[in-house]
């Protein structure tokens, strides 16, 4: 003990919302409250200590136009790291990114393998596109690839219709989550509109993305069955941009895009309101920026959510609802220091102080 670096990390540690604690010591990447023996070799950080960050919705391997090279795939985990995001949900991924599993300086992934989206229903590049009759065997290929997770894509644009659409029928729903679920993956769903959201509730999914078209007759539902939603409010905020460019080809699915736009906010609050799950998730790595987990926070406290419920979900309940520790005796010592209390202010997350990660402070 005596010729290991150990790391302390003093002024508040938020071991969770009220576990408000002085100090915590890190030795050999690992987290502990008793102060070590003998430790000469003692490194101290000071703030206010807060789990590694949670983006629930994120895309490491991904760009605008489909998979990117492993260069690119590091700088978008760096750039989120510098963010404070040390734990990643990614959201679908066509790249193959286990490579950052041997990378201690890197955040941490659960992958939910790659999207699965109906023939010519979703962005070129991104997903396997695939009919219905194929859905199940599909499901099983990604729950294995992935880390307990599974990705489709619930709704999209029909372009014969001109609206927003569900991409799958009932029966394939029921059987794909069913066969999810018995090889232990929980599933969840890309979905902007109304209209797909009772099948996948109904068929037992675990999480909506963005749940923009969660509307009051279907909030009881999901409340009943625990079925958690990822607004992604930073993205959602490009609803309107994406709204202009249709208008003249799709002007209904325009039309359509500036209503969920407009009540994005009140979805979200009455969703929390209702006790439906909610977590931060950016989705980073499409069109938008890596590192803006910070955004997303605030915009969850915007929308009515209390900053410490916003704060849990990108922190402690983030972690426990992925599986995975917080500042708890004898987790990996993942986490990130600031300069005061973000459940006082939530924009304080924009400004780590420090990033420690596997132990290690992050330069």
């Amino acid at each position: 003990m005596s010729d290991q670096a150990v790391l302390h990390v003093k002024g508040r540690v938020l071991a969770g919302p009220e576990d408000v604690r002085d100090e915590l010591w890190v030795v050999g990447g690992r987290i502990s409250y008793d102060r070590p023996a003998g430790a000469r070799d003692v490194r101290t950080v000071a703030g206010w200590a807060l789990p590694g960050l949670v983006d629930a919705h994120c895309h490491v391997g991904l760009d605008a136009h489909g998979p990117v090279d492993a260069a690119t795939a590091e700088k978008q985990a760096l750039t989120d790291r510098e963010a404070g995001t040390l734990l990643i949900r990614d959201a679908g991924s066509p790249s193959d990114t286990r490579w950052i599993d041997d990378r201690d300086d890197l955040p941490k992934i659960v992958r939910a393998g790659r999207h699965i989206a109906r023939t010519r229903r979703y962005i070129r590049n991104y997903a396997w596109e695939i009919e219905p009759d194929d859905l199940v065997a599909y499901v099983a290929q990604e729950a294995r690839r992935g880390d307990g997770w599974v990705k489709l894509v619930g709704d999209w644009i029909d372009r014969d219709l001109g609206d927003l659409a569900p991409c799958w029928p009932r029966e394939a729903v029921d059987a794909a989550i069913a066969e999810a679920h018995r090889l232990g993956a929980r599933v969840t769903a890309h979905c902007f509109a109304e209209s797909s959201l009772r099948d996948l509730v109904e068929a037992g999914i675990d999480c909506i993305e963005h749940a923009t078209g969660l509307t009051e007759d279907l909030i009881p539902l999901f409340a009943e069955r625990g079925v958690a939603i990822v607004p992604t409010l930073v993205n959602i905020a490009t609803f309107p941009r994406l709204a202009e460019g249709g208008d003249k080809r799709f002007p209904r699915w325009s039309a359509h895009m500036r209503r969920l736009h407009e009540r994005r906010y009140d979805t979200v609050r009455g969703a929390y309101d209702a006790g439906i799950p909610v977590y931060v998730g950016t989705d980073a790595g499409g069109s938008l920026a890596h590192g803006l987990v910070a955004e997303e926070v605030a915009e969850l406290v915007t929308a009515g959510i209390p900053p410490v419920e916003a704060l849990s979900a990108t922190s402690w309940g983030a972690r426990a609802w992925l599986g995975r520790p917080g500042l708890e005796e004898g987790a990996p010592a993942d986490l990130v220091v600031y300069e005061a209390d973000p459940r006082a202010d939530v924009r304080v997350l924009a400004a780590p102080r420090r990033v420690v990660l596997s132990g290690h402070v992050v330069e």
